[in-house]
């Protein structure tokens, strides 16, 4: 499923943490993965006014070459790793290239920090919005490690929306092709945004909303053949599902984005939030 890994990279600790979980993916899929930098445009006013801006974008240009062909250079040796390099809007290019040259994932980290945390980093944010393929990232990159390759949980949440069959079938096949353990998990919004999260083991939900959950989750394993147990809870929905993910120490936690791109439909759903506050990588698909 994923041959073709994109790894967009600044140059950055961050870019560096992600190396680990770059190679992971590689390591379980057989994938190859290229390395992507974006050159800024040029930040300085004085710069411009003091030289041709084609000479200044070729020095530039040259400059990003020689740092990206030796950056990460004995994890991801060329040319079996191949480097990209564009120039511009960081997000726009990521995801054009993801598309044009059809990566089939996209691994990238957060940013994570006091502001930038609640937006994700705008690089990460856009680039959710933009691109086509999966995205997996996490903020956790700096402080935790892959799990070994004997460890493979992963948990599905699904909202049992006209989208959930295809997020479900993806999750499936994912989890098949390295042998992971799957494990689907939904939040049912609870009535009082305040109350606590209630879980389905210890039935505090609501009965008819629980059954009616379930019902809906048992029709669509059926219709793809998937055996995966279900964990329920009730509450807020980013909670509940960061919460289920904590409860099953998953190692990577698969969640469904909007099919259509654009920030108009895209900041509706839960991605962000999910993504922000996750215990784990968050593969967005």
């Amino acid at each position: 499923m994923i041959q073709e890994i994109l790894f967009p990279v600044d140059f950055s600790a961050a870019c560096v943490a992600m190396v680990p979980f770059v190679k992971r993916a590689a390591d379980l899929f057989g994938g190859r993965v290229s390395l992507l930098y974006v050159v800024p445009p040029p930040a300085s006013g004085f710069e411009l006014a003091a030289r041709p801006l084609p000479e200044i974008e070729e020095d530039r240009r040259n400059v990003a070459w020689k740092r990206l062909h030796s950056f990460l250079e004995h994890q991801f040796p060329g040319p079996a790793n191949p480097r990209l390099l564009c120039e511009g809007d960081a997000a726009t290019h990521i995801s054009e290239v993801a598309r044009d040259r059809t990566f089939d994932l996209i691994v990238m980290p957060t940013h994570a920090g006091t502001f930038r945390r609640m937006l994700l980093g705008s690089t990460t944010a856009k680039v959710l919005n933009q691109a086509d393929c999966p995205v997996f990232t996490t903020q956790h990159a700096e402080t935790i490690a892959p799990r070994p390759l004997e460890h493979r949980h992963w948990a599905c949440a699904i909202g049992l929306t006209t989208d959930s069959e295809r997020v479900l079938r993806y999750a499936v096949k994912m989890a098949a092709a390295v042998h992971a353990n799957l494990s689907i998990v939904h939040a049912i919004q609870a009535g009082d945004p305040a109350s606590p999260i209630q879980f389905d083991l210890e039935e505090r939900i609501e009965p008819a909303a629980r059954r009616e959950a379930r019902r809906r989750i048992d029709e669509l394993q059926a219709a793809i053949g998937s055996h995966a147990p279900v964990c329920i809870a009730a509450g807020p929905i980013k909670d509940s599902l960061v919460e289920l993910a904590q409860r099953l120490n998953a190692d990577a936690l698969i969640i469904g984005r909007s099919s259509q791109p654009g920030v108009a439909e895209r900041l509706r759903d839960l991605t962000y939030a999910v993504v922000r506050d996750a215990p784990c990588p968050v593969v967005s698909v």
